[in-house]
């Protein structure tokens, strides 16, 4: 490898690190500087160098990062440089005792083992590695003794780690910017805090919610094989495939695959949605009758019919007619509506949730509150395109059950769809006291969440548009008089801009073990940055109506412009 592919990398970064690197604070180097750089193929490889003289240490950053690469073969296209800026001495218990504080994967602070930091690891790599990760019975961090011993052969040599409580450790928060040799951005990284780690963006574009779009469809498409079904997700610390697979979530993910097509029109995820829609059709669905009132399901791999699974396959079908303008699937939806009207008790309006096929047994008659949510929301979408009033009345049966029953209380997405959706067509004001009722004092959950739970965002764009409709109608504003309209506004967007925090972007999924495989999806921090389809497809979905409202409002503001300017 030629030394000058390092150095053009760092020459063009060196500038940006200059101007805002300052002296450490605490009994330190002056200087400590980490460079990580990968080919996008495997893991980042890290060096780090102090000193007194920032001059000095770049120098030895640049021969380090130059050794390393060269050592490996491996000509590097990103480049990520991060230097410290606060350190505090403690012993490893005290560490312990924060550590059992911190929700597992949450603790956003380098270790050094030494105060010189020659043996020091940032966040990222304590992470990506999972060396403060417990596993899914740990809710908090915990030194994982394996993995750190192991990781910390692999980075420093060190045979031996001596973890005597009365030890000390040294523990730093950086900053840091990235570039990648395709691209002529800079980009600066956030310091300590929720946001560490990861690109600075004050302020979400319309054009940065395209791309978030499309680099998750993107590699959701890129999980769709040739047959049509999906890998089901991936341990990223360790580049270990999840094995087991879910048809619900097959059609769930497939229905965000199309919503984002309508945003992007790419091709390639065209063609995956084409592919995954097949299976859909020919491996997960089962007919139950023929001729009118004919019922379809799906059915999952283990015998069972989850009410979720027929709603969700009828809106990935229903997605798919509204944005391709084809019909050709719309028969299907029926039947897999008739499905929904099936498990749905006519004189109470409430759903039973799981049976068995082939006999049609009852199996569960409530497993999870999404359910209900998507059956109403599912029933609604297809009455859409049929008119079919047994649709809209099941619905309303359905909603009747659900405000007798408080369902509001549970503050979930599916039924904020739903309520939306049902208000639309038959706008009345329990509808919309039911929509407002399941956001309202729910404000400040959303704003302080630790967790992206992206499925708030979807909660949020769901009910503004209720909002925007009672807003304009003033025969329905006043059942926003238990709504705080700035705070409502002010979480949607706290939480919008927190997703970022959930997304593979370059500069961290650089540190796991495939960063090419995962970068570009969302994960969920706690649990082990894990990457599954369900899980990017609810990004997506939210990412997808934030977009929608950012370019109606975009929208209103040049109608008001051009008005202003005929006057």
């Amino acid at each position: 490898m030629k030394p000058s592919n390092v150095r053009l990398l760092f020459a063009r970064l060196r500038r940006q690190v200059e101007e805002r690197v300052g002296a450490a604070e605490g009994e330190v180097p002056a200087f400590v500087l980490f460079a990580s750089l990968t080919d996008g193929a495997a893991r980042a490889r890290t060096v780090t160098v102090s000193g007194a003289e920032f001059g000095a240490c770049w120098r030895d950053l640049v021969q380090a990062a130059e050794r390393v690469m060269g050592d490996a073969r491996i000509k590097p296209a990103w480049l990520r440089v991060d230097w410290v800026e606060r350190v505090e001495k403690m012993t490893w218990s005290a560490l312990e005792t924060r550590l059992r504080k911190v929700k597992r994967n949450y603790y956003r602070f380098g270790i050094s083992l030494d105060s010189a930091f020659h043996h020091a690891f940032l966040e990222t790599e304590l992470n990506a590695n999972a060396m403060l990760y417990g596993g899914p019975g740990a809710r908090t961090a915990v030194v994982n003794d394996k993995n750190f011993r192991r990781y910390a052969r692999i980075r420093h040599g060190l045979a031996n780690l001596d973890r005597r409580p009365e030890g000390e450790v040294w523990q730093f928060s950086t900053r840091g910017v990235f570039l990648a040799l395709n691209s002529p951005a800079v980009h600066e990284l956030h310091g300590a805090g929720r946001d560490a780690g990861r690109r600075v963006i004050a302020r979400l574009e319309a054009s940065d919610v395209r791309a978030l779009v499309a680099a998750g469809s993107g590699y959701l498409a890129s999980q769709v094989g040739e047959t049509g079904r999906f890998t089901y997700g991936w341990h990223p610390c360790f580049d270990r495939e999840i094995p087991a697979y879910n048809g619900l979530r097959h059609a769930s993910s497939l229905y965000a695959m199309i919503e984002a097509w309508g945003v992007t029109r790419d091709a390639t995820l065209g063609a995956a949605i084409e592919r995954a829609l097949a299976y859909l059709m020919a491996e997960l669905i089962r007919a139950d009758g023929e001729g009118e009132g004919a019922r379809a399901f799906l059915v999952e791999e283990n015998g069972e019919i989850k009410l979720g699974g027929n709603a969700v396959a009828i809106l990935a079908l229903c997605k798919y007619c509204q944005v391709t303008g084809r019909q050709d699937h719309l028969e299907l939806a029926r039947r897999l509506a008739e499905g929904v009207l099936f498990m749905q008790d006519a004189a109470t309006g409430r759903f039973r949730h799981v049976f068995a096929w082939p006999d049609m047994q009852l199996k569960d008659a409530f497993r999870i509150i999404y359910y209900d949510g998507e059956a109403a929301f599912a029933l609604m979408r297809i009455y859409e395109l049929t008119r079919d009033e047994r649709l809209l009345d099941a619905v309303e049966s359905a909603f009747r059950y659900f405000i007798e029953a408080g369902y509001w209380n549970t503050h979930d997405h599916w039924l904020a769809y739903a309520a939306d959706a049902l208000a639309l067509h038959r706008p009345r004001p329990e509808y919309y006291a039911f929509g407002v009722r399941n956001v309202a004092g729910y404000l400040d959950f959303v704003i302080d969440r630790i967790t992206t739970y992206p499925t708030l965002l979807e909660l949020m764009m769901a009910a503004e548009r209720m909002v925007s409709r009672m807003q304009a109608d003033p025969a329905l504003r006043g059942g926003l008089a238990g709504l705080d309209l700035d705070k409502f506004y002010h979480a949607l967007e706290v939480r919008a801009h927190y997703l970022l925090n959930g997304h593979f972007w370059p500069e961290l999924a650089m540190f796991f073990a495939n960063p090419r495989r995962i970068c570009g999806s969302f994960f969920i921090r706690h649990h082990a940055f894990r990457v599954r389809i369900d899980d990017v497809e609810h990004y997506l979905s939210g990412l997808v109506a934030y977009l929608a409202w950012r370019e109606r409002q975009a929208d209103g503001e040049r109608r008001d412009a051009s008005v202003a300017l005929a006057m």
